[in-house]
């Protein structure tokens, strides 16, 4: 059975390469399973989607714990503990990353001891401050890279899939995926079906005793604010939210009030915004009245940031 699993942020398209992805495999006759799984449904925030491909019924259900493929849309993932990149796999496992990095220096990084594969990142992708939508592109290299998808199944999927949104939509997610699908040409065939899990094996878990704590004490750890301050959710983001002071007129109960995590606290009646916390949601820079909040792509904040450090430990 093939396990694949695409890992990207919402918007980028992995529903829809699940869809094309089991759609060919369909085509080529096989039984399938294909399903996405997200949390935060906001774009930008992790989500993965899987697809499951046998000659014979399915009987597996729930998430794939021990993929065959991966394939990362966006590399910046690949850090992220609640994205789950990297849950599960062994060295059976092929990773395929989306990335302008070489294979090399993700090689290097991981550890990993089976296969990494890049898919090439377009220059215009890596110069845009929004999402490139990519999920045509990461179904065309996985169906090649089974080698058991033909491009006729893939181009027939990708037609069925996305025939409601029109025929400018379908010819470039079209040329998209069957530029990854050539690109991963001499790697065909190189994922290989992962074995049937055994139950034979299987212990019932024993049970464990859980003391009951009054409400007064353990409510707040479920229900109240501020209990996922380990939690850096400023992972997520792909754009920052950055204030202008210059701009700002200090009313600061307007974006402290809208943002949804709290993540703009108020110090001396002006906002400060705690980027570990803040996901880019950008519902600040719409509410602040004085146009004092832009937002910036994360990746150029980050490189000012290094700038800025650089100078300053070059001043001192």
């Amino acid at each position: 059975m093939y396990r694949i699993r695409f890992h990207g942020r919402g918007g980028q398209g992995m529903k829809t390469a699940s869809r094309i992805l089991g759609t060919a495999f369909f085509l080529e006759g096989y039984e399938v399973q294909d399903a996405p799984r997200y949390g935060a449904e906001r774009r930008g925030a992790p989500i993965f989607a899987y697809v499951r491909a046998d000659r014979a019924p399915i009987n597996e259900r729930g998430i794939i714990r021990h993929p065959d493929l991966v394939i990362v849309a966006d590399d910046s993932l690949v850090p992220v503990p609640a994205a789950g990149v990297l849950a599960g796999i062994t060295e059976h496992t092929l990773m395929l990353i989306n990335s302008a990095e070489k294979e090399e220096v993700w090689k290097e990084r991981l550890n990993h001891s089976g296969t990494i594969l890049t898919l090439p990142v377009a220059a215009e992708m890596i110069k845009k401050a929004e999402l490139p939508y990519v999920g045509a592109a990461c179904a065309g290299a996985a169906a090649c890279l089974t080698g058991v998808i033909t491009e006729a199944s893939l181009e027939q999927a990708i037609r069925e899939e996305l025939a409601e949104l029109g025929a400018a939509v379908v010819e470039k997610n079209l040329h998209n995926a069957l530029t990854a699908y050539q690109s991963m040409a001499p790697h065909a065939g190189q994922v290989e079906e992962g074995s049937l899990v055994s139950a034979d094996g299987y212990q019932v878990p024993d049970w464990i005793d859980l003391p009951f704590d009054d409400a007064r004490i353990s409510a707040p750890t479920i229900h109240a604010a501020a209990t996922s301050v380990m939690v850096k959710t400023g992972l997520w983001r792909t754009q920052r939210p950055v204030i202008d002071y210059d701009r700002c007129k200090g009313c600061w109960w307007v974006c402290s009030s809208y943002c949804p995590d709290g993540a703009i606290n108020v110090v001396d009646a002006m906002p400060v915004i705690d980027y570990d916390h803040c996901k880019g949601c950008m519902v600040c820079v719409a509410q602040c009245p004085s146009h004092a909040i832009e937002a910036i792509p994360e990746k150029q904040a980050q490189a000012m940031e290094e700038e800025a450090s650089l100078a300053t430990g070059e001043a001192t």
